[in-house]
């Protein structure tokens, strides 16, 4: 077993930049699994100026769990991640953010804890605003264009038709494991998403 956390998790945060021109490009990845578990679960995203994003609150197994879409751009998502986890004193530990993932293909989905940001703005920003890294993250793996100077314009273009499908298997998985995450489960989803 590692020595990560058992707190159930209570708010996840989709990161993405907010706008019909954004909603289908890689970046938006994490935007895709929030609004997929919001439609599973029966949850209606709307604005909230005071948390800077889109928030929907579903229940999973009776439990409360909070989604975040913040609408800030991605460059400074800390601002709305830290406006409502101060709001509804939830902790570092008891938050998920799901991001793209450039290091891994299409199709896989990783559950990780802590770490640092890889360069992700999204990631970055939540770490200054919080004063720390100690959350889970959902990485969704989008590829590598293979070049470091093509991954602005690859992250802001649209998935190829079969990456998007693949894409969407693995948001599927993940959001199989959501009732394990409500619990603090970790082990349990970690072997099932990461045994593919």
């Amino acid at each position: 077993m590692s020595s990560h956390p058992t707190q159930p998790i209570r708010l996840i945060v989709g990161l993405g930049n907010p706008g019909t021109d954004y909603a289908a490009t890689r970046h938006n990845a994490g935007f895709w699994f929030v609004d997929l578990l919001a439609e599973r679960y029966g949850g209606v995203f709307k604005s909230e100026s005071k948390f800077h994003g889109q928030v929907c609150r579903i229940l999973v197994k009776g439990q409360e769990c909070w989604l975040l879409k913040p609408s800030t751009f991605m460059n400074r998502s800390g601002q709305s991640v830290s406006s409502l986890a101060k709001y509804y004193k939830i902790g570092l530990d008891e938050i998920l953010v799901a991001h793209d993932e450039l290091d891994m293909p299409p199709g896989v989905v990783r559950l990780k804890f802590g770490g640092g940001h890889a360069g992700h703005n999204g990631l970055r920003d939540i770490v200054r605003a919080m004063g720390g890294k100690e959350f889970w993250r959902l990485r969704i793996g989008i590829d590598h264009p293979g070049n470091a100077r093509e991954v602005v314009n690859y992250v802001l273009g649209r998935p190829s038709r079969p990456d998007a499908e693949a894409i969407s298997r693995a948001l599927d998985e993940a959001e199989r494991v959501l009732p394990d995450l409500v619990e603090g489960s970790f082990q349990i989803a970690m072997n099932a998403l990461h045994s593919g």
